[in-house]
């Protein structure tokens, strides 16, 4: 089952953890989390899963930035999400998405025990401009039967900024 908007409200400081936390941010049965002004992207052409890239940061001026197609931007959420309850999942907008932006790639499942400052995968089909602060995905949670271990992987888990991928990692 899926937490509605008043049940993720009720949980808040007790079984998830969302800052800050803004009322205005809450839908029926999920929160809307914001663009944090930093972006990652990768400086090398090509990629090897076997290997650790070097980024580069980009800042979303006011004014805002223009994303190209055909390049993958890393961001984060400006909240900081943690639940040891609940499976959070992560959803672009449908009026994001509907503007071309895709804001995961293929990673919106979370692991229950998972805490920290969402990566989003941002990628666009024509160029856009974007801007800090805009409420670009929404976190919602679903329940979950049986027993289970919580999310403690050290590649991704608390989290200060964006996480480039740390795939590497798994062939060492």
């Amino acid at each position: 089952m899926i937490l509605s908007g008043k049940e993720i409200k009720s949980k808040i400081e007790k079984e998830i953890v969302i800052e800050p936390f803004n009322d205005n941010q809450l839908n029926p049965n999920s929160y809307n989390l914001r663009l944090h002004n930093e972006l990652l992207v990768y400086e090398d052409d090509i990629l090897d899963m076997k290997k650790s890239h070097k980024t580069k940061k980009l800042i979303i001026p006011p004014e805002g930035l223009l994303l190209e197609p055909g390049k993958l931007y890393l961001g984060r959420t400006i909240e900081y999400t943690s639940t040891d309850s609940y499976v959070p999942m992560l959803e672009g907008r449908s009026s994001i998405g509907r503007l071309g932006l895709f804001i995961h790639v293929t990673a919106g499942f979370g692991d229950v025990g998972f805490s920290g400052y969402w990566t989003l995968e941002i990628f666009c089909v024509q160029p856009i401009k974007i801007y800090s602060e805009v409420e670009i995905c929404q976190i919602y949670y679903h329940t979950i039967e049986g027993d289970y271990s919580k999310y403690s992987s050290g590649k991704y888990q608390n989290n200060e900024g964006i996480q480039p991928s740390l795939l590497y990692r798994d062939f060492e």
